[in-house]
């Protein structure tokens, strides 16, 4: 079932304030749209409140501007929420979409995931229909270039509309965070983190510390590694983010990662105390005023004022 611009338009949501919207936190089955703003040329007024109210694309070719965290693209589409290999979850969230290169991917990586034992991707989180800053969750996902994916397996069967918003995604991490849970974590993960990995076109993997001391246990030493990198949170999912597309030349790349496989101290960092157990601050830090299209790329306000 392809999505269509009136589920697009359908899925626009009221989001609510607070902290990051995670894969096992729920959507809803009753969406609505949010309020027109009242002036929505204010200089002041928050980029993720605009580009949060763009329920569709724009037409014409597709480019990503700026920053995996600060930027935008043209031309989206939205993956199907359902192919043979996958399944687009939480659709309240209208975060289905992304540049084609990244759709391609993923449908490139469902048809492949069978043969590592993944029956298929359950599919999180991407961008917005012209990306930008979300109203709540994630600080990147703006370039139409980054998905998350379940770290759970698709099941033998359509989920119900009712399951994508509300079914939790599987927490493979111990309690006490310093170790994937055995009775949870499977070969099955390795390998389709792993095949990620390999595909030439990523640039990271974000996992969960735990996952990517799983992964060094498991295959310590191998090149795909290097692109896993841990990160907070990700314990219900690992996030894939891809390079820029060539020929791109207003897209951001991020550096590559540093050699070797990151399995040293650079992973005893984050099971260190001051990082499991971080102790308050003395004086609360004042909280950071929302980004505004100045800090955007300029291509950003055309891309929000397209057709």
């Amino acid at each position: 079932m392809p999505i269509t611009p009136r589920l697009a338009l359908a899925a626009a949501l009221t989001l609510l304030a607070g902290g990051p919207l995670q894969a096992q936190d729920r959507g809803t089955l009753t969406p609505k749209p949010l309020p027109p703003l009242a002036n929505p040329d204010d200089p002041a007024t928050p980029a993720k409140a605009l580009f949060g109210r763009a329920t569709g694309p724009t037409g014409g070719p597709s480019h990503a501007y700026g920053s995996y965290a600060k930027g935008c693209f043209s031309g989206g589409e939205a993956l199907p929420i359902d192919g043979a290999t996958w399944q687009v979850m939480r659709l309240s969230r209208n975060r289905m979409w992304g540049t084609p290169p990244l759709v391609d991917f993923l449908e490139r990586l469902a048809g492949q995931a069978p043969r590592v034992g993944w029956p298929g991707l359950l599919v999180g989180d991407m961008s917005q229909p012209r990306g930008g800053p979300m109203l709540t969750g994630h600080a990147s996902h703006q370039l139409g270039l980054d998905a998350d994916i379940w770290l759970t397996p698709m099941p033998d069967r359509r989920l119900t509309r009712a399951e994508r918003e509300e079914m939790s995604a599987t927490n493979v991490v111990r309690a006490d965070r310093l170790d994937i849970d055995p009775e949870v974590w499977t070969q099955q993960h390795h390998r389709i983190i792993r095949l990620a990995a390999e595909q030439p076109d990523v640039a990271r993997i974000f996992v969960n510390p735990a996952i990517k001391k799983a992964l060094c246990r498991e295959a310590g030493g191998s090149r795909w590694l290097s692109k896993v990198r841990p990160m907070y949170g990700h314990n219900y999912h690992f996030h894939i983010r891809l390079a820029c597309p060539a020929g791109q030349a207003a897209c951001d790349d991020q550096a590559p990662p540093p050699p070797g496989d990151g399995c040293g101290e650079e992973l005893a960092y984050w099971f260190s105390d001051a990082v499991l157990n971080p102790k308050p601050p003395k004086v609360k830090p004042k909280p950071k005023p929302p980004m505004t299209m100045a800090a955007l790329p300029a291509a950003c306000r055309a891309v929000l004022k397209a057709p």
